[in-house]
């Protein structure tokens, strides 16, 4: 059964229902450009999220020990890099948090070089395939996914950029073993941050018919 990441948690309330959901991930984004940065005070709720949801931070070029400072302080179990943070980066995050998922993503459009994921395969425990554009994920367009059948590599990764309900039909058509999650986020909202959680929740149901 594939994995579900909700990305872009923001306020109380939502958070804590959406968390009802028990997604395998919830994200919470920490770049300051971002309409769904999460503050200071929401972002001190993600300690308490049950256990078994696995809380994400998604940094964009963020200095790497800012991005530590918040691993420490909120206790992530994981970490999405949506910049263009080098595999060395990576690396010096799993060795300070050996248990810390780093989820390393990658905008994705028809002229995308896969080769250059090399090397960030030992470096990243997932990569993260979203559309490219300028404003680092959270633009609702999706890319072509036909485009995926030239990654070659065994790493498994998420399936990012503008999944909607209507995408359910398709999403169980991919025969893929490496799909492992797939990732949500403005499809699914009424406002920046705020998500629907009744249709997130049919979105569970019809993606696992």
């Amino acid at each position: 059964m594939l994995k579900l990441k909700v990305c872009g948690m923001r306020l109380a309330a939502n958070i804590a229902a959406v968390a009802e959901l028990h997604p395998d991930y919830l994200g919470f984004i920490f770049y300051e450009k971002s309409p769904r940065l999460i503050s200071e005070v929401s972002a001190e709720l993600i300690k308490y999220i049950p256990s078994e949801i696995k809380t994400v931070g998604v940094f964009v070029n963020e200095e790497l020990e800012k991005v530590k400072d918040k691993v420490n302080l909120l206790k992530l179990k994981a970490v999405q890099l949506h910049g263009s943070e080098s595999p060395e980066y990576c690396e010096a995050l799993k060795s300070t948090f050996p248990t810390l998922e780093v989820i390393k993503a990658f905008g994705i459009d028809e002229d995308f070089d896969f080769s250059t994921l090399q090397p960030y395969l030992k470096a990243a425990d997932y990569f993260l395939f979203d559309t490219k554009t300028k404003v680092h994920g959270g633009s609702g367009k999706t890319f072509n996914w036909s485009v995926l059948d030239q990654y070659t590599y065994t790493k498994p990764y998420f399936l990012s950029g503008g999944i909607d309900l209507e995408h359910s039909t398709a999403i169980k058509k991919i025969n893929d073993e490496r799909l492992y999650a797939l990732d949500i986020n403005s499809r699914f909202e009424t406002e920046p941050g705020l998500k629907d959680a009744a249709k997130i929740k049919e979105f569970i149901q019809e993606v696992n018919k």
